[in-house]
């Protein structure tokens, strides 16, 4: 979800594992040679999704290992879902809507959220991502009460115990 603290986590999480971080928003903003929020009004949100779904194909069938943070929508597509299960071990940094209300309050650049009710659009978002991301997370980690240093932990214990089969972290 936006805002749950996939880019914070993830670049404690690749340094503390001695990996590269990469964020594919930043990597579509690199290939798109402008904002996301930009291009998303500009060419509509399917647009977007195109280049999204091409950005994490590419990262994700790479060889080299890394940690990367992907966009909250990104599973919105069966074929990132896909590609996903196949190339990485997800993680879903589980955050409710209401928490992330609170962290998103004052937020200004993410395009969804640009509406008359936030809150009740990230409510709507959860609804439907939620389930979407457990089908495809390795690894579910609770957000709530949490600082960021706590869950790099807790992820990192869990990908060392190894991600074969599903697993919820309190």
């Amino acid at each position: 979800m936006p805002g749950c603290g996939k880019s914070t986590i993830g670049r404690q999480l690749a340094r503390v594992r001695q990996l590269p971080f990469l964020d594919s928003d930043h990597e579509i903003e690199r290939f798109l040679g402008c904002s996301i929020r930009e291009f998303f009004d500009r060419e509509g949100e399917p647009a977007f999704r195109d280049v999204e779904e091409r950005v994490i194909r590419e990262t994700l069938v790479a060889p080299q290992a890394r940690v990367v943070a992907t966009g909250g929508g990104s599973v919105l597509r069966p074929a990132n879902r896909e590609v996903m299960k196949v190339n990485a071990t997800v993680v879903y940094l589980h955050t409710l809507p209401e928490d992330l209300a609170r962290r998103l309050s004052r937020d200004t650049q993410r395009p969804l959220l640009q509406v008359a009710d936030p809150r009740q659009r990230l409510r709507d978002l959860y609804a439907v991502r939620d389930p979407i991301y457990r089908e495809v997370a390795d690894i579910v980690v609770d957000t709530a009460h949490k600082s960021a240093a706590m869950l790099v932990n807790l992820i990192s214990m869990q990908l060392d115990m190894g991600s074969g089969a599903r697993q919820d972290a309190k």
